[in-house]
């Protein structure tokens, strides 16, 4: 798939390790995807987004209070509950059995990152979802190669990431972004 990729998209996946390396992860996931775009205001897919009134800074912070301990945790509770399991009366009946406190998190073990020293981090399965979209999109479009902006368009389609998550927080309408970058694609 990815010798379909032109060099911007080429670029934004390169971007999207460096963005994963900002934060100190050990992982590529939609919101890099998201921040590498907005990194590249030149490209198809970041002057669209920057023209809808999202930037590089602001999707950043808003990633960072999403990820810092209880944005992630808000958002794990609430999945939980939409399948009907209630995450404080789980932690009441463990916290009963085994004490207070057992199922706070110790700090992560520290583990080898080659990636931090140049080598390629692995993308999580959403993010890997979102490329597959962006060939879909492509596709869809009758396009011989994938560009940035088929990336935009599959961040969207897969719909379920950080990065869509982001995208609706700050107020954009997908119908609107997905036709503009359709509109400039072709």
């Amino acid at each position: 798939m990815f010798e379909r990729f032109n060099e911007d998209a080429r670029q934004t996946v390169v971007q999207a390790q460096e963005e994963a390396r900002t934060f100190g992860h050990d992982y590529i996931g939609t919101e890099h995807l998201l921040l590498a775009l907005l990194r590249r205001t030149s490209s198809v897919g970041g002057r669209i987004l920057v023209r809808h009134g999202l930037d590089h800074d602001a999707a950043g912070d808003m990633i960072a209070r999403l990820l810092a301990g209880t944005g992630q945790d808000a958002l794990d509770a609430k999945a939980l509950e939409t399948i009907g399991i209630d995450l404080g009366a789980v932690r009441e009946k463990v916290e009963a059995a085994f004490g207070p406190g057992a199922l706070d998190r110790g700090p992560r073990p520290r583990r080898e990152r080659p990636w931090r020293f140049g080598g390629h981090i692995p993308f999580t399965a959403r993010a890997k979802k979102v490329l597959e979209l962006s060939l879909r999109e492509a596709l869809s479009l009758k396009h011989g190669y994938i560009s940035d902006g088929h990336i935009l368009l599959g961040l969207m389609r897969e719909g379920q990431g950080l990065a869509a998550r982001v995208l609706a927080d700050a107020g954009l309408d997908f119908e609107v972004l997905r036709q503009d970058v359709r509109t400039e694609l072709g």
